[in-house]
């Protein structure tokens, strides 16, 4: 499982010229899922994820997590994170988990999320999205279960 968290000011998800989810300060996190991730290893994700301290404190030091400033999650499944382009110039997605098996975690992760007490918008799973965003620092951290 790799996730794509990019700390924000802002976000937001268009599917067919309206907005299905949107966010203030929080993070807007990239969801890839191959077809050997389980729950425990989402669970695993998730606390890593809701955990990470990397909002400004008063001395600007990065010492606050998302529960501390109050900030909400767009989580967008995205396939494509799993893109092998070792050969060639077209990539190759067999390392990514079957439809069935993706949309299934990725709708528990939502809701565990949601069962932790964030506000959570999300995008729509298989559907062309428009993802809007103002990264805020930038500051982006890329999360893989392989190196958990």
């Amino acid at each position: 499982m790799k996730f794509v968290i990019q700390r924000v000011n802002h976000a937001s998800v268009t599917v067919d010229g309206e907005v299905i989810g949107k966010i203030g300060k929080g993070f807007m996190v990239l969801i890839g899922v191959c077809q050997d991730d389980t729950k425990e290893v989402a669970d695993k994700m998730i606390h890593k994820m809701t955990g990470l301290r990397i909002f400004m404190d008063e001395q600007g030091k990065t010492n606050l997590a998302l529960k501390d400033v109050g900030g909400e999650l767009l989580l967008v499944s995205q396939f494509t994170l799993y893109a092998n382009c070792k050969k060639g110039f077209r990539p190759s997605f067999i390392e990514a988990g079957d439809p069935a098996h993706a949309e299934e975690l990725y709708e528990y992760i939502i809701e565990e999320c949601r069962k932790r007490d964030f506000t959570v918008e999300t995008g729509s799973f298989g559907a062309d999205m428009k993802v809007a965003l103002e990264n805020d620092g930038p500051f982006t951290i890329v999360l893989d279960s392989a190196a958990l």
